[in-house]
């Protein structure tokens, strides 16, 4: 691999830290960035694990110093997703690809819309939806599975869940995905290990990249708040959707397509 080709992966993941620290999506950035530069399909998924786990570090660090979030009364949920990510990596090669790849687009756009027609979604809190003790035994582990066995869009889903489910505002549920993504990646990481498929020393030079760039947008996301937070958050779940179904493998695009041409087909 070039010089140039590593120095444009340092970029791509400064600038996936930032945005992943802000409304998740990171991989939006870094995965195509690393299968562009001609690594392998599944080293590309190790290495990616390895780097994220630098950014959401980062950034769980980050909201804990201001107080955003109490890292301890987390510890069940993190040891969840973290299990439910281990899970999920394992058991990758069993789940049918084909129907993640036709619901993830659907459900991006629906994440999308909430949050576009949800008008009190602010910075402050609201009433809670499901008991603590159900949110921590479902929620936590569930994406966690989805994150480990697919991953795009995994801290949409986390971000959606505490503002739904537990009634946080937009920035604590921000600052409470973080430690929770963290775990999840770093269950998917133990995986990648077990079978070897990591470039240790991209997905090393790319993580510094990503916890630098996960303290730049933990501070902006502290500053502005929902302000940013929100379109952000609409912003990544869309153009990840859109990413997903420009795929031509995608089950989905496939459908359009054929869709398309029977509708143009002349009688």
């Amino acid at each position: 691999m070039s010089d140039i080709t590593t120095w444009l992966l340092v970029f791509a993941a400064l600038l996936a830290g930032m945005i992943d620290s802000i409304a998740g999506g990171g991989g939006l950035v870094t995965l195509p960035a690393l299968l562009l530069s001609g690594m392998a399909p599944v080293m590309a998924l190790g290495t990616n694990k390895l780097q994220s786990l630098f950014g959401s570090l980062s950034a769980t660090i980050a909201y804990a110093r201001a107080d955003q979030v109490d890292l301890k009364s987390q510890s069940t949920e993190a040891l969840l997703a973290g299990l439910g990510g281990l899970a999920g990596a394992l058991a990758a090669t069993l789940l049918p690809g084909a129907l993640l790849q036709t619901l993830l687009p659907v459900l991006l756009m629906l994440v999308a819309f909430y949050f576009v027609f949800k008008p009190d979604l602010k910075d402050n809190n609201r009433a809670r939806c499901m008991r603590p003790f159900l949110f921590t035994l479902t929620i936590p582990p569930l994406i966690g599975f989805y994150d480990g066995a697919f991953g795009p869009g995994a801290g949409s889903f986390f971000m959606l869940a505490f503002v739904s489910f537990a009634g946080f505002g937009m920035l604590k549920a921000t600052a409470h995905t973080k430690l929770l993504n963290f775990s999840s990646n770093t269950g998917g990481f133990i995986a990648f290990c077990l079978i070897g498929a990591i470039n240790w020393k991209i997905g090393i030079l790319m993580g510094i990249a990503q916890f630098t760039g996960a303290q730049i947008g933990a501070r902006l996301a502290m500053k502005t708040g929902s302000h940013l937070i929100k379109p952000l958050l609409v912003i990544v779940c869309i153009a990840l959707a859109i990413k997903l179904l420009s795929d031509p493998t995608n089950p989905l695009h496939i459908f359009l397509k054929h869709f398309t041409a029977e509708w143009n087909y002349p009688a």
